[in-house]
């Protein structure tokens, strides 16, 4: 029984798709200045938001503290739907996700994962155009967000 355990431990585990390294961008705004300015950036391209989170708040409402953190999830059916009609696991990584937080060595930064790196492993080919214009529209909106 435990050599099953095992190789079914394993599979799952080798068909997982690698830990990318995450993109950040520091920027000097306080958190809630970078995600309002992040917010309107997603809504002057066009996307949907589709949820504003604010970490602080729910720990608050559990009677705990943390560091002030939101993310915000939005996305663009003209992107995403191609990637899932590629490979429908790639529904767990859309829409898109960028976190804003207080960085544990001072200031504010905006963090996302590289679209080519989420979909490692599924059959989504990296150099799909959908791919490299989800990465030019992170990488331009948190850029007008941290500025």
């Amino acid at each position: 029984m435990r050599k099953i355990i095992f190789a079914l431990f394993m599979s799952l585990g080798l068909s997982m798709p690698a830990s990318a390294e995450l993109i950040v961008v520091k920027t000097e705004k306080s958190v809630a200045e970078a995600m309002d300015a992040l917010e309107a950036a997603v809504g002057n391209a066009g996307a949907t938001v589709f949820a504003r989170i604010n970490h602080r708040k729910g720990a608050e409402t559990a009677g705990l503290e943390m560091d002030f953190a939101e993310t915000l999830i939005f996305g663009n059916p003209k992107l995403g739907t191609p990637a899932m009609n590629s490979d429908i696991r790639a529904s767990l990584y859309l829409p898109l996700k960028v976190a804003v937080y207080a960085a544990p060595d001072g200031g504010v930064v905006l963090t996302y994962e590289d679209p080519a790196d989420m979909f490692e492993g599924l059959d989504v080919p990296a150099d799909a155009p959908y791919v490299k214009t989800m990465q030019g529209a992170l990488a331009k909106l948190t850029g007008a967000a941290a500025n």
